[in-house]
């Protein structure tokens, strides 16, 4: 684990979601309520995965990396993942995808924002090798990253997240959903407890 606690606080959504989600809401009023002196950054991310983590490792770029943290949902999870890869970062990944260049080949064409359907944005063909450009090997500090795993994710299988996170630590629900639905209730505390704020 680091030694400091966590200064810089970074938040990715996941596909078809916004930095409006629930859990990114929930988090945000934890932030603000109990730690407001942590610097919390949940930007609204594009379509583009190149141009996503360019966003994010721009917007990161001046911050400690021995005191900033990162949270990912979903395909955020495997930007997040990335993003420790790179920094040495703290990371919590929530139903991390693991393969989001297969599993999200079905989706090439015109999707809706999961919070605002009137909100429409294109996923191109070439989003795919983007992601497969994001995809790193094993994590050099795989201490550094926990992981919230549900069972009863109806997207993605909970196996492979597991498989993928060797010598992380890993919370793994027998029931709960892809949102975890129960993340305020069950979750938050466990991931604040390991972000450590300062």
């Amino acid at each position: 684990m680091n030694p400091l606690p966590t200064t810089h606080l970074l938040y990715l959504h996941g596909f078809r979601s916004s930095s409006l989600s629930t859990k990114a809401r929930q988090m945000a009023q934890r932030v603000a309520e109990r730690h407001p002196q942590l610097q919390w950054w949940c930007p609204q991310l594009p379509p583009s995965p190149r141009e996503a983590i360019d966003l994010v490792m721009n917007g990161i770029a001046p911050w400690p990396r021995s005191s900033m943290a990162v949270v990912g949902s979903s395909l955020g999870g495997f930007y997040a993942t990335h993003v420790t890869g790179m920094t040495g970062c703290r990371a919590v990944l929530l139903n991390p995808a693991v393969h989001p260049a297969r599993d999200l080949a079905n989706y090439i064409g015109e999707q809706s924002s999961w919070h605002d359907p009137a909100e429409h944005f294109f996923f191109r063909p070439e989003y795919i090798d983007q992601l497969r450009a994001l995809e790193l090997g094993p994590l050099a500090q795989p201490e550094q990253v926990f992981a919230v795993i549900a069972k009863g994710d109806e997207l993605l299988d909970w196996r492979e997240m597991s498989a993928r996170y060797p010598g992380s630590r890993i919370k793994l629900l027998e029931g709960s959903d892809h949102a975890l639905s129960d993340f305020e209730r069950h979750h938050l505390d466990d991931v604040m407890a390991f972000i450590d704020p300062a």
